[in-house]
């Protein structure tokens, strides 16, 4: 099973008026290169498909066209929602795409079930499942209770996150056991975790309530894709806890950062390989 891990395609972003649309068809044409030159099995999009959540229309038109393209390589592609994109314009194309092999997790759902892949490898075989988790807003698992102090909001925000993905992962784990194979988890995120190196083109997620989430808040899933952070770097000194980046540079402070996207094999193992492929 292999996995292409990427995030922060930022589609319709306009950078001091100039266009990025050619760099973006660029990323999207080259990708489609990997996916035919390495045989990859899932793409994981970790949120922050658009920039806005009233993308320009030739954004939507590159996204629908990449995933057409996709279907010739046998390829899933799970896209997951992140704080830019608008749940609505995510969903309002979910039905049609999962007709593509493609699985668009928007927001939180109410049944975590609802929020867990199963992949299946090129045999037709169960080879992974994907906990889908999208960018979680604070309304997604959270009852607001007056009266809290700032370090309670922080303390009852971290908390619920973490329940969620304790919630989706006792799902996942529970098909693995039913399905008698020793696959791998693969868990997602769009948020920012503790100790991470930001750039000025990331906004704040939880102003005022949460600075970042704690390494130790993930479940146990062998690989964590996690997307909001431009520049590619591990958490915690993790291996398998990553941010891809973003696939070109946001900002001016990006310019010295290699973009990439991560491959992840899972070669007959729960213990991935990594790989960082460079954007060119």
């Amino acid at each position: 099973m292999k996995i292409l891990h990427s995030s922060d395609w930022h589609l319709g972003q306009s950078f001091f008026t100039q266009n990025r649309k050619d760099e973006h068809q660029q990323f999207l044409d080259w990708l489609l290169l990997v996916v035919e030159a390495q045989q990859i099995d899932v793409i994981i999009v970790a949120g922050d498909v658009f920039d806005t959540g009233t993308p320009p229309s030739y954004a939507r038109e590159m996204y629908n066209r990449f995933v057409v393209a996709l279907q010739a390589h046998r390829c899933t592609l799970i896209v997951l929602g992140g704080n830019h994109d608008s749940v609505s314009v995510l969903n309002e194309t979910r039905g049609l795409l999962s007709c593509l092999n493609t699985h668009v997790i928007a927001s939180v759902l109410e049944d975590p079930a609802d929020q867990v892949v199963e992949l299946k490898d090129k045999n037709g075989e169960t080879g992974a499942f994907v906990c889908a988790i999208p960018f979680i807003r604070p309304r997604d698992v959270l009852v607001s209770a007056a009266g809290q102090s700032t370090d309670e909001k922080k303390q009852h925000l971290g908390d619920a996150i973490k329940a969620h993905y304790r919630s989706v992962y006792d799902v996942a784990a529970g098909r693995r056991e039913a399905s008698g194979k020793a696959v791998p988890i693969i868990a997602t995120g769009h948020l920012t975790a503790l100790g991470v190196s930001a750039s000025s083109s990331v906004r704040d997620i939880y102003i005022g309530t949460l600075e970042g989430f704690a390494a130790d808040g993930f479940p146990p899933a062998d690989y964590i894709a996690l997307g909001h952070i431009h520049r590619p770097q591990k958490v915690a000194k993790s291996e398998h806890i990553r941010y891809s980046g973003s696939p070109v540079a946001l900002s001016f402070d990006e310019l010295g950062t290699q973009k990439q996207v991560v491959l992840v094999s899972f070669e007959g193992s729960t213990t991935p390989v990594i790989e960082a492929l460079p954007v060119p």
